[in-house]
């Protein structure tokens, strides 16, 4: 059976992330797009626009010194437009990590993405790792 491309779409940007690749990401978003990160700390908020997506996914690898991998479990679709991918993620910040299941809710336009909703396990855990703004 062949991938739904909203699924191939979302593989495909999970792939580009883990690989640092921020040329085919900016190709999977339009211009428009926002990244909602949960939480009060330094990287939450609306990141709106293609360039503060980018920029927001250079930030965590700023953060963590590049040690942050994103495993992913499985991407669930609706043939409607959007799609939910679960992953675990792990990462080192100084000489604190943190290893929590999260998810991504992706809004899909046209085979691009258009809106991500991020979701993690434990708020808390989250907040106090990624800690306040500087």
């Amino acid at each position: 059976m062949a991938e739904h491309p909203d699924t191939a779409l979302v593989r495909r940007g999970y792939e580009a992330f883990s690989q640092g690749d921020m040329d085919t990401l900016r190709s999977l978003m339009t211009s428009d797009c926002t990244h909602h990160s949960p939480g009060d700390n330094r990287i939450a908020g609306h990141h709106k626009g293609l360039d503060n997506c980018v920029a927001y996914y250079g930030q965590l690898g700023e953060l963590t010194h590049g040690t942050m991998r994103v495993d992913l479990k499985s991407i669930t679709v609706d043939g409607r437009g959007h799609a939910i991918a679960a992953h675990r993620f792990h990462a080192d910040r100084g000489d604190r990590g943190i290893e929590m299941d999260g998810a991504l809710f992706f809004t899909i336009v046209g085979g691009k993405i258009t809106d991500i909703d991020e979701c993690v396990e434990d708020m808390d855990e989250n907040d106090a790792f990624w800690g306040q703004a500087e």
